[in-house]
């Protein structure tokens, strides 16, 4: 079976760039193992994992739809069949001009009057500026398209094959294996400060990042971050005040909501005047 060394489909965040890195580690670990994927996003470090140990047990956690992107693979490679025909001398990653803009979200219109599935991560990849992406018609009406198609269709022959497809918030996949004698898990979650937008769930709050290393203790992982969220300098300054605890310990909290253009957000003061 094919190898894939990156997600078949267009996915923000997949970790092509460590197969290398994770393989070599690989070697350190059971090859009928089990491993838990518990942010499986496009599902690479899962098909990895399973290539590499055909005999392994390999749970990925599609918590974002991913295996539906690839189930409907058919229906997306015909409607950017259509649009490429449309596209016709339109030079690659230029403008696309507002005449033909229209007539591609006529052909986007139509699949979902079919009720067809329409893989809207894919059609920001193959025609919205790099990096930006939107999950709606209603939001692909309002942005400026590009020509970015690949003139080839995509292929995702056998890439989930042989994998354990769960589909829940990480937290339910977690409980239902760590007590799996030597599991291991994979985790990388979405980073703290870096654009989510692509995720289906895309704002996470501090606590909800810090919450994720509670699957590590006691268990053998492979856990990503990245410098941006400076977790593992966080983690660091909490164990040098083991003995003083939190610092806002017995404070007052005092929070007003603030608005701006384009965004809602909450001002905090925290006070101990008392102490």
């Amino acid at each position: 079976m094919k190898t894939f060394c990156t997600s078949p489909l267009p996915f923000l965040g997949q970790k092509r760039k460590y197969l290398k890195e994770v393989k070599s580690l690989l070697q350190h670990t059971a090859p009928n193992g089990t491993y838990v994927d518990l942010f499986g996003g496009s599902g690479l470090l899962s098909h990895t994992v399973k290539r590499h140990y055909p005999n392994a047990t390999v749970i990925y956690n599609d918590y974002d739809g991913f295996s539906k992107r690839i189930d409907n693979l058919g229906t997306t490679n015909q409607l950017l069949n259509s649009i490429r025909a449309l596209l016709t001398g339109v030079e690659q990653k230029a403008k696309i001009p507002e005449g033909i803009k229209q007539q591609i979200l006529e052909l986007i219109k139509k699949e979902e009057q079919k009720g067809n599935y329409v893989d809207y991560i894919t059609l920001s990849s193959t025609l919205l500026f790099t990096m930006k992406y939107e999950q709606t018609f209603e939001g692909f009406t309002k942005q400026t398209l590009y020509n970015r198609l690949n003139k080839n269709p995509y292929n995702a022959d056998g890439y989930l094959e042989g994998l354990i497809i769960e589909s829940s918030d990480y937290k339910a996949v977690f409980e239902k294996y760590k007590n799996t004698p030597g599991v291991y898990f994979l985790v990388d979650p979405p980073y703290l400060s870096t654009e989510v937008s692509g995720y289906k769930e895309n704002y996470w709050k501090l606590k909800d990042y810090l919450n994720v290393l509670n699957v590590l203790d006691g268990h053998k992982y492979f856990y990503f971050t990245s410098n941006k969220s400076q977790i593992v300098e966080l983690c660091e300054w909490v164990e040098s005040r083991k003995e003083k605890g939190n610092p806002f310990n017995h404070s007052h909290t005092i929070s007003m909501t603030n608005k701006s253009k384009n965004t809602i957000y909450e001002d905090i003061l925290i006070h101990n005047i008392t102490r």
